[in-house]
Parts: structure tokens; sequence; C-alpha cells
């Protein structure tokens, strides 16, 4: 955008008549639309295009989109504290300016960036802190396998774990992420958690054993693997005696993973 059409889409949004009436917004704002246009049409090609995008990012500053489009705030009233902003300032003053402003947004761009990271850190410490003591609650045996009932058309589908709490806490409440797959695929028939509510709890160095039913309406009851497929049991979070959380509650993800290496190698310094 040149400095004419700089000037022509400022004007155009507050007057499309061929005169400026007296003492209106558009006449107090038309002499700063006149400076702007000069300041524009004064410099060189390059320069001209700076000066474009500095004004139009520093007329974007606070406005709210949201009420843009509601309607509450109208687009002239936009142009108008643009051009009030501006106050009369130079080209070089106007490029010093919003030079000022992305340097606070980046800033504070870094520091919130800066904090995600240590937030990521500190869950990704929790949650490895947390795997090694899941593996104390062993899974000793797994079994997955569908029963016919006789009323029913559709197989009831049966989960079948044997556990031993090496934790040192009592567990209320026991989830896991069960695994379905054949040797020698990449990908499983069933990858789906599911949880137990301990009747009783499981104390420290208890061994149980249990029969648990899934909703036959489930991905459980859906599936139909073959006769080959192993069952595997990984435990994801425990719950204590007072029914909270003991480990696994902030499972550190592939997502977060994701998210703290973007921000570390756009953030490094």
């Amino acid at each position: 955008m040149n400095g004419g059409a700089l000037f022509n889409a400022e004007f155009g949004i507050r007057h499309r008549g061929s005169t400026v009436p007296e003492r209106s917004g558009v006449a107090l704002s038309f002499c700063r639309r006149q400076s702007i246009s000069k300041i524009s049409e004064s410099l060189s090609e390059s320069e001209r295009s700076k000066f474009t995008t500095d004004v139009m990012y520093l007329a974007m500053q606070g406005v709210n989109f949201k009420d843009v489009m509601s309607g509450r705030v109208k687009p002239e009233n936009i142009s108008a504290d643009m051009l009030a902003s501006l106050g009369g300032k130079s080209a070089r003053e106007v490029s010093v300016e919003a030079d000022r402003v992305r340097a606070e947004r980046a800033e504070r761009e870094r520091q919130q960036a800066l904090s995600e990271i240590q937030e990521l850190e500190k869950k990704k410490a929790e949650s490895d802190l947390a795997a090694e003591q899941l593996k104390k609650f062993e899974v000793l045996k797994s079994r997955f396998y569908k029963r016919e009932e006789e009323y029913s058309y559709r197989a009831k589908p049966i989960i079948e774990v044997s556990v031993k709490n090496g934790t040192g806490k009592a567990v209320s409440r026991a989830y896991f992420k069960g695994t379905i797959s054949s040797p020698g695929r990449s990908v499983p028939w069933l990858v789906e958690s599911f949880n137990y509510e301990i009747s009783g709890g499981v104390e420290p160095d208890e061994t149980q054993s249990w029969s648990l039913a899934p909703n036959q309406f489930s991905e459980w009851g859906e599936v139909d693997p073959p006769k080959d497929a192993m069952f595997t049991v990984e435990v994801i979070r425990l719950d204590g005696a007072d029914k909270e959380p003991l480990f696994g509650s902030g499972q550190f993800d592939d997502d977060d993973a994701a998210r703290l290496a973007t921000l570390k190698k756009q953030y490094s310094n």
C-alpha cells in the first residue's frame, strides 16, 4: 500500500462525499491524514513500505476484533484513534514507536514461553518420578477374552488382571492402559484405558486378582482380535486411601513433549 492508498483508505472510511463538513470528526483529523500521506510520499519505496507497515501495526494495537465484528466498535473509530495516537510523529518516530511496541510484545511472549517451559519441565520431572513409582504396582498377569452370554446376541468382554502393590501405599483405585496386539503387526487391534475401584483397597505388598467386565457396547465389546493376539496392561495412575491421586495424575504425554521441544528450540537463549 503506497502513501496515497494509505491516505485514501483512511479518508474513505470516514467520508465518501466531495466536501469535508466543518467541525466534523473528519475535518478535525483531515490534516493528520494529509500529514501521513505527505510523509509517505516523501519516502523511498523501501522506507514507504516500512512506514505503511509500522502505521498499520500501531493502528491494530488494542483493537478488540470481537467488538468490531459485533458492531460495538466501528471501523471509523479505529481510524480516528490511530491518527490521534500518531500525534504528528515523523516517519522515524513512527518507526521507533512501532519497533518499541514490537519489542515489548516479543519480550512478553518470551517470558510467557519461558514460564511454560518451566511448567512443562516440572510436569515431565513429576511424570518421570511417578512412572518409577507406578512400576512398583506390578501387573503379574493380564488376559482379555469374550464370553458368550445365554440371552444376549453379543459376547461379553472380560478383562482378567493380577497385581501386586509394591508402592508402600494403600491403593483405592487403579487406572490402566490396555493394548491388544498381534506379533508382527505394527498397529494394535485396540488401545483403550480402563480403571477399577478396589473394594477394600490393595494394601502394601498385597496381591490381588480381578475379573472385570467392560461395557459390551464399548470399544472392548466391539473389538474382535485373532486368537494369537496378546493383551498387555500398563498402570497409568493410582489413587490412595483418601481417593486422591498418588501417582500419575499429571502424565507428561506426547503433545507435552512436542510442545516443550518446540518452545525450547524457539527460545533456546
